[in-house]
């Protein structure tokens, strides 16, 4: 993408400066917490799923690299799909038990949900 996207501008008064350069503030990724001090919740899901239940992982705190990381690891084990943005892991069905297991095996605190 261009450096200076103008969809990100919306709103901001012209300059007539031939020098002005617009900065845009970017958000700073928070750093992982340990896993012993990651507070997850695991849950089930089925709105705007055409009624299908995913295992919904929440609560997690860190870099987005981290989080895909761990979806990885929690699909690969339940052996289904999923995908992990937004601070959530969903895991395609319900494997609210066996996440569980697993997360609490890998250091993390976590609880079902329900």
């Amino acid at each position: 993408m261009r450096d200076n996207d103008w969809k990100s501008r919306l709103g901001v008064v012209y300059s007539t400066n031939p020098d002005f350069n617009y900065e845009s503030e970017k958000e700073e990724e928070q750093a992982t917490l340990e896993p012993a001090k990651q507070n997850l919740r695991v849950g089930i899901d089925r709105k705007g799923r055409a009624g299908k239940q995913v295992t919904l992982v929440t609560g997690f705190v860190g870099t987005e690299a981290d989080l895909a990381e761990l979806g990885r690891t929690l699909k690969v084990k339940c052996g289904v799909g999923g995908s992990a943005k937004d601070g959530e892991i969903t895991v395609q069905g319900d494997f609210r038990d066996k996440v569980v297991e697993i997360l609490t095996k890998m250091g993390y605190k976590a609880k079902r949900a329900n």
